[in-house]
């Protein structure tokens, strides 16, 4: 049953994926026209930040793709951290893209550039329509797929941006102040900034095998054996993620002679998956004799 929802899942983001990549790409091209016939370097600026974010879109949905492949001989856990790495990467190139639009927007309010303001109201217009479409099917996929949110946000700082350029082209309309488009800039960058740190933050806590949040080591190690009389102790407790849905656990417990073995194993797995959504584990049992040693010698050894 959960290997049927992951799949469906799978495919539904690599659905999303591939329609956003569509539009967000046709839109890019439009942009490019509309700079070039009006000579506005704004709207050819904002048409490089959709290329990037296209290129975004392509890699999510490679990622979503190559993730539903069976798992191998040499990839015995599939191929589902691929969907990790590239949310991890588009991090990144959010991070890149903030910091070119804060240098941009200062080279800007030092040399003010001038920008066809009409012509720039209706290709922010129709951007902003294209954009809310695209957040709509990125934002109602899978919630917890870290390459979609990866992929949303790109989107989603495209969106913000279309409304900036909304605003700074009435203002440019209204009175001819051109400092306020590099000034809106650096406000939807800093916006942007915050949302590709958290991306970037969860992300590579995956990657680096952290602890998913929730699940506590330490606590786990001590309620195992308060709950389960057959445990007196547990050791060499490792939690990781595969992805933000699918968390694993591997431990050793020791437990008394004369206890039935299966049935203690059983038992450790239900409190896991009860108390914890701990599923998938791998669990060794140990002697009597383990029971003498103490927790922090066990855990000063690391596998």
């Amino acid at each position: 049953m959960a290997h049927d929802h992951h799949h469906h899942a799978g495919h539904d983001s690599q659905r999303r994926l591939f329609w956003a990549i569509l539009l967000t790409g046709g839109f890019m091209v439009a942009e490019v026209v509309g700079g070039l016939l009006s000579g506005s370097l704004a709207l050819l600026a904002d048409a490089g930040h959709m290329l990037t974010d296209t290129a975004a879109l392509a890699l999510a949905w490679f990622a979503a793709r190559i993730s539903r492949r069976p798992a191998d001989e040499k990839r015995s856990f599939g191929y589902h951290r691929v969907q990790i790495l590239a949310a991890f990467v588009n991090g990144l190139t959010l991070i890149a893209i903030v910091a070119w639009i804060l240098i941009e927007a200062i080279r800007r309010l030092l040399s003010p550039v001038e920008v066809a303001g009409g012509t720039m109201l209706v290709i922010a217009g129709l951007g902003l329509v294209v954009n809310l479409v695209v957040f709509a099917i990125l934002h109602f996929g899978d919630r917890e797929n870290l390459n979609v949110r990866g992929a949303a946000l790109h989107v989603l700082g495209d969106l913000l941006g279309s409304v900036a350029a909304i605003v700074a082209a009435l203002v440019i309309l209204a009175t001819g102040w051109m400092p306020i488009d590099p000034l809106l800039s650096v406000l939807v960058a800093l916006l942007i900034l915050r949302s590709a740190w958290k991306l970037t933050r969860e992300s590579g806590h995956i990657l680096l095998e952290g602890a998913p949040a929730g699940v506590d080591a330490a606590a786990l190690r001590r309620e195992i054996p308060e709950q389960l009389e057959a445990v007196c102790n547990v050791h060499h407790v490792h939690v990781w993620s595969l992805t933000p849905g699918r968390h694993l656990v591997s431990l050793h417990a020791a437990i008394d002679e004369g206890e039935d073995r299966q049935a203690t194993l059983v038992a450790i797995r239900a409190l896991l998956v009860e108390r914890y959504g701990l599923s998938h584990a791998t669990i060794q049992l140990e002697s009597r004799h383990h029971c003498a040693d103490e927790p922090a010698a066990h855990e000063a050894h690391r596998d």
